[in-house]
């Protein structure tokens, strides 16, 4: 009676062992597979924002030239679209603290965990 007790024991603890062993694997692949959506998300994402940069830069080089033609001066064309950005950024740094920098931080929230939902409801 006495071994069996202690091999229910030792098959409890190899069991646990186990279980063990496998919730640790589970977690290292969890966070591997988290963590490479994370990095695929940022370089997409980097890629993109370059593409909307490059585009936004030559634009204003494009609005520049058109006024530049409009107005028959190259200076006046250039400054005052550098002037339509300095306002921009006039607005933006005081709308800032109150609405951009929720929202964005809303926005990355939201997508981060749309994210983690997505992969549980794959499984």
């Amino acid at each position: 009676m006495e071994d069996n007790k202690e091999k229910n024991l030792e098959d409890i603890l190899v069991a646990a062992k186990v279980y063990l062993d496998n919730r640790i694997e589970y977690t290292r692949l969890s966070l591997v597979e988290k963590g490479a959506k994370i990095m695929a998300d940022l370089i997409t994402n980097t890629v993109v924002i370059f593409c909307f940069v490059l585009a936004f830069l030559f634009a204003s080089i494009t609005l520049a030239l058109y006024l530049s033609e409009v107005l028959n001066s190259f200076t006046e064309g250039f400054g005052l679209v550098a002037a339509i950005y300095l306002l921009l950024s006039i607005i933006v740094w005081i709308a800032k603290g109150r609405y951009i920098e929720k929202l964005l931080v809303n926005m990355f929230i939201r997508t981060y965990f749309d994210k983690v939902a997505n992969k549980d409801d794959d499984k």
